[in-house]
């Protein structure tokens, strides 16, 4: 079978606001002649921290929210610090036209969620990206101004400081201001994105001329500055939410909407809201599981696989095994069965949470699991008890109180619709593709969905972000989550696995390498090495069809052990853990 090679990752140099920083994930070239996959683990380094940490693709928003704990701010403040920022160095997934989900655990042990996805505008119609013979134009739903939600990236990390935050506004979106407008140095990994983007762009000047340099491509080493979300991002600093929901910056969205054949109205923009929810917990080996509930899915399906998986002894299968490997992708098979017949908006559609997350309910799903033989999924439906590009990224943070914050935010797929909102520096969202365009037609990850994810006016799209916080005892003990679209769910089930069955140091969990299944495709994908040659002879022989793919998952992760603080950045993109 052929394999996928892995390339090591560079790291960039960085400007004089990090200097300072130790370079703490590092791949040796020679990695790629390293026949056991714990040898990439044990290249992954750790940053140490006793009074806070935080790890995500963004170094230099890193330093400047460990500077906002040091100045006496709290793990929110730095948390807006640090979303703003990745507005400006990681257009990618970071974004102030996208959308999102945080779960926070307060000092006193309360766990809250936040519901900041985007909407579809008011005049959204089911059928709206049919052509005349009821047929699904995928371009519609990707690449168009019919493409987007309504953004609530920034109306959600507004209310997180409205409720939890203790500095001044302005102060919080100093830095990212600073950094659009003085520039910031492009990692390696990104000139060739931004320079394919651009090629595909002519067609939106405005996108031309925030990913160009003056209509030229970027070279290594490059300064890239971005006036223009600077200045919407001082009109946020200096406005709050009506700096973005009103005001010229939503007169510029509506109007190119307009002009464009878009849907998304000032008054879309005005209205839209983000809803405070009930996490989705759970206890597994004793270890309480908070994470985000519908509409996501993320929380209810890591309950319910850990459901699956609890009567079993995984770390005897031991890691990379056959055994564990075909038990997890038929949990993993049924749950996402489910995701795709029950989960939807909440408000729109009886999610029924309860069941999907009980414990007898999950064990009963798998009462016709045969170890010897994998399941079709033709054969598997959702359960009859009942009435996602992959740049998304994820960020952490906990601060010397103890206040954890876990926030995964996107655009859909990488740099998301592409269109950038001229004068604003905007890069808008194409979450309407996480709707059920047609019944039975997979979205761009292969997800298929029903009328619960249908596509209806103000209507939340369903999706698989899992912000995931971990507590012990009623202590902290981990955060954690990651982008990649369906395989979202099953990274943080891996991390998971990995730290509380396999009891793994965090750089190991994190580092090494994964599989994942989701019903349809009926196929086992795999990353380079996550699965040896034997296991994957061993799984075609029980019926496993398999799917080898690039690296899966980016889970930036905290744990929290003896009073200290442990922050892993994945090795799968650039980036660091920085804690002090």
């Amino acid at each position: 079978m052929q394999r996928i090679p892995l390339m090591p990752i560079t790291h960039a140099k960085i400007i004089r606001m990090t200097r300072r920083l130790p370079i703490l994930l590092c791949l040796a070239a020679a990695w790629a002649a390293l026949s056991i996959p714990s040898s990439f683990a044990a290249q992954v380094a750790a940053s140490r921290g006793a009074h806070g940490m935080v790890t995500s693709t963004s170094r230099l928003g890193n330093a400047a929210a460990i500077e906002v704990m040091k100045s006496g701010g709290n793990a929110v403040d730095a948390a807006v610090t640090l979303g703003f920022a990745l507005a400006v160095t990681y257009p990618e997934a970071g974004n102030v036209g996208g959308g999102g989900f945080a779960v926070l655990r307060l000092p006193s042990g309360e766990v809250v969620t936040l519901d900041h996805r985007e909407r579809a505008p008011r005049a959204a119609t089911r059928d709206m990206f049919l052509d005349a013979d009821g047929q699904a134009v995928a371009e519609r739903s990707l690449n168009s101004h019919l493409a987007s939600g309504v953004p609530g990236t920034v109306d959600g990390l507004l209310a997180l400081h409205d409720r939890y935050g203790s500095l001044p506004l302005k102060q919080l979106l100093a830095p990212a201001i600073e950094m659009a407008r003085q520039g910031v140095l492009i990692e390696p990994e990104q000139v060739d994105r931004f320079n394919d983007l651009a090629t595909r762009t002519s067609h939106w000047p405005a996108t031309q001329q925030k990913f160009t340099q003056a209509g030229q491509p970027f070279v290594q080493g490059d300064i890239w500055k971005q006036p223009h979300l600077a200045n919407t991002l001082q009109t946020i600093a200096e406005k709050g939410r009506s700096g973005f929901y009103e005001g010229w910056v939503a007169e510029a969205i509506a109007d190119e909407m307009t002009q464009g054949g878009g849907l998304i109205s000032l008054e879309d923009l005005r209205d839209y809201q983000s809803i405070w929810r009930a996490p989705i917990h759970t206890v597994y080996r004793g270890f309480d599981i908070w994470s985000m509930g519908p509409p996501s899915s993320g929380g209810v399906l890591i309950a319910q696989i850990l459901h699956m998986l609890e009567p079993h002894d995984l770390s005897s299968m031991g890691w990379g095994s056959a055994r564990l490997a075909h038990l997890v992708v038929e949990a993993e098979r049924r749950a996402y069965a489910d995701r795709a017949e029950h989960l939807g908006d909440p408000d729109f559609w009886p999610v029924p949470v309860a069941t999907l997350t009980d414990p007898e309910y999950a064990r009963a799903r798998m009462r016709d699991f045969d170890p010897e033989r994998a399941s079709l999924s033709l054969e598997i439906g959702a359960g009859q008890g009942l009435v996602e590009s992959e740049n998304t990224t994820h960020y952490g943070l906990i601060d010397k109180n103890g206040l954890m914050v876990a926030i995964t935010t996107t655009l859909n797929s990488s740099f998301g619709s592409e269109l950038v909102i001229p004068e604003t520096g905007v890069l808008m969202n194409n979450e309407m593709d996480d709707f059920s365009a047609q019944p039975g037609v997979p979205n761009q990850f292969g997800l298929l969905g029903a009328e619960a994810n249908a596509i209806e006016p103000e209507k939340r799209m369903l999706s698989s972000m899992t912000p995931t916080l971990v507590t012990r005892n009623g202590e902290p003990f981990l955060i954690t989550g990651s982008p990649g679209g369906s395989t979202i769910i099953t990274t943080v089930l891996q991390v998971l696995m990995n730290v509380i069955d396999h009891k793994m140091p965090l750089a190991e969990a994190v580092g090494l390498p994964r599989f994942h299944h989701q019903w349809f495709p009926d196929a086992i994908q795999f990353g380079p090495r996550a699965l040896s040659p034997d296991t994957l002879d061993l799984l075609q022989a029980k019926g496993h069809k398999l799917a080898p793919r690039s690296e899966i998952g980016d889970a930036n992760s905290i744990l929290i052990k003896d009073g200290t603080y442990w922050g892993v950045k994945d090795p799968r993109e650039f980036g660091s853990a920085l804690g002090y």
